[in-house]
This record gives C-alpha cells, structure tokens and sequence, in this order.
C-alpha cells in the first residue's frame, strides 16, 4: 500500500545530488528555522509578555500549548485535504500563514488576540513539519536522504542558536513585540526562498485515512510513537519554564547567553549525529535521552550554582540537538512504505507532546513551582527509555527499498 516513493526527484542511478538540489534543500531548512523561531519565540519572553498582557506564567505557556494542539490538528488534516495538490505549493500557502500569524503577535493588544495569532502558527506548523519531514529524502538523491533530513533540521538548532536568543536580545533592549515583527521579517525572507528554489513535488496519490489505520495496527510503530511522546514531553514541560527558573540567578541578558549556547552547541550535536545515526540508531537515542536526564538532573540538583546550571544547559544542548534528528530517521525506517502518514503521525505526537507538556508544566510551575516541573520532566524521560529498551527487543520493522543505503532498516 504504497503512497509514494520519498525520492521521487533523485534517481536511484548512484549519480551525486546536484547544487540546485542542495540549494532547494537549504530552502526548506530556512523556513524551518523561521518556523522553529516562531514557535519558541516566547519561551525567552514569556515573564515579559505575560506581566504585559496581564496573564500569570503558567497562563502564558498557552502561547506553547496553543500551536502545539492546533498543529496535532492540523498535521494529517491539512496533508490529507491537500489531497494531490503540489507539496510546493503547500510549502508557500503555509509560511504565508506563518507570516501572518507573527505579524497579529507582534500588534495583539490582549492575550486572547495573541492566542489567535498562536493558533494561526499551529495550524500552520502541523502541515509544515509533517511535509518537511518526508519530502526530505525527496529533494535529494537516495544516499543522501539522512543529510538532507540533518539539513532541515539544520534549521531547528539554527532558531535556538540565532533565532530565538535574538529574539530575546531585541527584547532587552525594545519589546517583545518588535521580536515578533522581527520574526515575521524573517518568514518573508524564507516565502522568497521557498518560491525560488523548491521545486515541484507532486503527490503520486491522495493519502487516505486508511493508511494511518495500517500504521496503527503496527506494534512498532505504536511504541515507536510512545517513545517520541514521552521524551519530547520531558523537554517541552521543562524547557517552557526555563526562563523563570534561570532568572533566579541570571539577568536577561546572562539568559539570552545561556539560549544562545543552548542552541550553538546543539547545532553542532545535530551536524555530529548526521554522520552516526544511520549506522548507529538505537545507540544514539540511548546515549542523547541519557544526556536529557543527565542535564534534567543537574539543572534540580544544581540550582543556584550558575557553572552548574550552565553545565546543565550545555548537556540539554548537545540532547536535544540530535535528538530530533535520531526520532525523525527512527520513523522514516518504520514507515518509508507509507512516508507522508508516518510523517504526519510524527509530527502530530510531537505537537501533542508539546501541548500537554507546556500545559501541565504549566499548571505545575503555578501550583507547584518550577522544581515539582522538573520532576516530571524527569519521570518521562525515564519512561522514554524503558520504551526504547522496549522497541530494542522487538522484531525491526520491514525495511522499504526507497531507504536503503541512507536509511537501511537495520537499527545498529
């Protein structure tokens, strides 16, 4: 029941992938960094905007939570209306919404106007990722479909080495809300980008409700999505309230720094894993949620001590650069048969993920305080790494031609 091969446009002839794709390659990272800035923009303003817009800290992390429930929505959603329309196309309508979406942040004079201008990203964001994610093997030729998936993901680390540090510099010393606009200058430079250099990439056939069913009767691919759920949520209920625990003991702009090495060293962590994952998988997930409970750890055990807490924060970095990365070639090899639905379904348990866990943090740090956060961070990471010795001891999944090489089924 196959939909589509992932590399339509390369050739499975051996011949090198060219400079034009290399170039539409960069463009999709582009946008994914404008939307990854985007999306994780308030996490370095969420004291700022919610003292401005009158709304407690837990209150602000909606401004998380919101996106992250419409982009659950909105990921098999928007690919299944989209039917067999070009992916390019797609691309361009949805980083114009993205555009638009910063642009009401930017002007939102109420916290209900800024959740409207939230909801637009996440509707968005589900479409983007679920179609980033699986034309990414597309855009290139067949042995280089992991380095262009590390490409794109580029981009992640990029917003929170540059990006959302920026954001938080513009902050210091305007507002928040020229963050915003700042960001939605940014989106516009990658909708040019976008128009001039992805190329077509039709849909070979609609995808269909059926083929998530045939995903879900997979025990695999079950736990697969579990694993995703639970690690991410550890990070996103934490790193949500990052900012009210730090400033305990850092000023503003100590924190932009903190982000910033966050982010530079997580862009080296994701360039590192590009050359180990294909060999390596099930040993590189292992050892980066290792490292997220390592840093979960430190930043609780630690507190106060600001060499510890930027230790901590420097191992967050080097987890979550790759882990993104080792999730994301983790699905395609379970599901290169049907790569738009596994993408969709990825992208929607990573949304949900952030969603529930910004929003329980959220009701957490309120009730609780940020260390009671950080407990369950830690529970879930640790619930994420019993699945993976899970997933070890289960049959692999069967591997699909269109990968091999890049991204052969064999996890080690």
């Amino acid at each position: 029941m196959q939909i589509e091969t992932p590399a339509i446009p390369a050739s499975l002839n051996g011949t090198s992938t060219t400079t034009r794709q290399w170039l539409a390659v960069v463009a999709v990272a582009v946008s994914a960094f404008a939307f990854v800035t985007g999306e994780f923009l308030p996490v370095g303003l969420l004291p700022q905007i919610a003292h401005d817009l009158g709304v407690s800290p837990g209150v602000a992390g909606l401004m998380i939570t919101t996106p992250g429930v419409l982009a659950a929505i909105f990921a098999p959603m928007l690919i299944v209306l989209a039917g067999r329309m070009d992916r390019r196309h797609v691309f361009l309508l949805l980083t114009a919404v993205l555009m638009i979406s910063n642009i009401v942040c930017a002007v939102a004079a109420s916290f209900p106007m800024m959740l409207v201008g939230r909801a637009l990203l996440g509707a968005a964001l589900g479409g983007f990722w679920t179609l980033a994610t699986a034309a990414a093997p597309r855009l290139v030729q067949a042995k280089d479909a992991a380095k262009s998936t590390a490409t794109i993901l580029t981009g992640v680390t990029c917003a929170t080495v540059i990006g959302v540090p920026l954001g938080t510099f513009i902050a210091s010393f305007a507002s928040w809300r020229l963050s915003f606009a700042a960001t939605a200058g940014l989106v516009a430079v990658a909708l040019i980008a976008q128009a001039l250099l992805v190329p077509s990439l039709p849909s070979a056939s609609a995808l269909r409700v059926a083929h998530f069913k045939a995903l879900l009767k997979r025990p695999h691919t079950r736990l697969s999505m579990l694993m995703v759920a639970l690690v991410f949520g550890a990070h996103f209920s934490t790193y949500t309230y990052i900012a009210p625990l730090l400033e305990q003991d850092f000023s503003l702009s100590a924190i932009t720094l903190l982000l910033f090495g966050f982010g530079l060293i997580g862009f080296f962590s994701n360039a590192l894993m590009s050359m180990a994952v294909s060999g390596h998988l099930k040993k590189s997930v292992a050892v980066m949620v290792l490292l997220l409970l390592a840093a979960l750890s430190s930043m609780l055990l630690l507190e106060h001590s600001t060499i510890g807490e930027t230790a901590g924060m420097l191992l967050w970095g080097i987890a979550f650069g790759a882990l993104p990365l080792c999730f994301s070639v983790w699905i395609q090899r379970g599901t290169a048969d049907l790569p738009e639905a596994g993408s969709a379904m990825f992208v929607s348990i990573i949304q949900v993920a952030i969603a529930a866990g910004s929003a329980v943090g959220g009701a957490i740090v309120d009730r609780a305080g940020v260390h009671a956060d950080f407990m369950l961070g830690l529970g879930l990471a640790m619930l994420g790494l019993v699945t993976l010795q899970r997933l070890s001891s289960m049959e692999r999944p069967v591997k699909a031609s269109s990968f091999k090489g890049a991204c052969d089924a064999s996890a080690d």
